[in-house]
């Protein structure tokens, strides 16, 4: 047999004022009985039957459980998709210390404040990789989100079609009885220079399947230089400097398109508090199953053995007074 409750200073209070005033009534008891010399017997049966009922109460207050049962818990909540562009333009400064950097350190915000949902990070230029799977584990998502860098996919131009694919087919996977999934998110983090040619084929899908699409441009309309990996700033086949700006125009039309919001980090904005309010605003769904072993609270057994001592221990004096 196990307890719910490990035995407090509640209970060793109720103890000991139990057992003060008991044997101070005892020994008043025994003084008066041996003055008038008559039999302590009933006395001392009624301390056993009192003994016994308290004791029965204080386990009736620990929550005595024996016996398990395995019972069905089904886990609601919602499940996150975050997109993460690693194009050479997310190096650029013009939002400090990197575009990438203020990306990772936001994502962060959004891991710590969404603990009891599934979040998992999909790395996208040309191309799109599962950084993390959709898990649980806030450790293992911070220490990808780290990891985040411009080198981990192929230098391409971006293109959003892939990770919204890859998206939507990893929040299909993780979808019951193909319902739809509103409680399926994916938020996408780019500088918003779209270069894909299958982008609108992938919205559609994400417009059939009822999810919804948070988009974060990240950047300044004034745009920065981008440094190459020898430290030095890019130039193109004129010579000039490479300057990369936020194109927030391709960014909303493609959450426009899908019923969602655009949102938008630049030096004088940050609208990362106002997509996570939206989001949590979106009521979750069945995202889990999982089995969980209860035991079963028995202190009403308990209470009533208790109950039935005390009618008994009533019933005794009652019969003493009438003689």
């Amino acid at each position: 047999m196990n307890f719910l409750e490990d035995i407090g200073i509640f209970e060793l209070s109720l103890i000991s004022i139990f057992f003060i005033f008991y044997f101070i009534y005892l020994v008043r008891i025994y003084r008066i009985g041996k003055q008038i010399k008559v039999n302590l017997k009933g006395v001392f049966i009624k301390f056993f039957i009192r003994i016994l009922f308290f004791t029965l109460m204080i386990i009736s207050l620990l929550g005595p459980n024996f016996g398990v049962i395995e019972e069905k818990v089904e886990v609601i909540g919602k499940d996150i998709i975050i997109a993460v562009d690693l194009s050479e333009s997310m190096n650029a400064n013009d939002i400090q210390p990197t575009r990438l950097e203020k990306v990772k350190f936001e994502i962060k915000r959004i891991i710590n404040e969404f603990d009891n949902d599934r979040l998992g990070i999909i790395m996208f230029s040309g191309e799109a990789f599962v950084q993390c799977p959709l898990t649980y584990d806030r450790n293992a998502l911070n220490l990808f989100v780290e990891t985040l860098n411009t080198g981990l996919v192929p230098k391409s131009g971006t293109d959003f079609g892939p990770p919204l694919e890859l998206g939507l087919s990893k929040l299909q996977d993780e979808s019951s009885d193909g319902k739809d999934i509103k409680s399926k998110i994916i938020i996408l983090f780019s500088d918003g220079e779209d270069f894909g040619d299958n982008t609108e084929e992938s919205i559609d899908k994400i417009k059939e399947n009822s999810l919804k699409l948070f988009s974060v441009g990240i950047g300044t309309k004034e745009g920065s230089r981008i440094k190459d990996d020898f430290g030095k700033f890019k130039k193109d086949n004129e010579g000039k400097d490479v300057i990369t700006k936020l194109n927030s125009s391709s960014l909303r039309e493609t959450a426009d398109k899908t019923g969602g919001k655009y949102y938008e980090i630049s030096k004088n904005k940050n609208e990362i508090s106002q997509m996570i309010n939206e989001i949590k605003n979106i009521k979750g769904d069945v995202i889990d199953q999982k089995m969980s072993n209860v035991s079963d609270n028995k202190y009403f057994y308990f209470l009533l053995c208790a109950l039935i001592l005390i009618a008994i221990d009533f019933i005794f004096v009652s019969k003493i007074i009438s003689l």
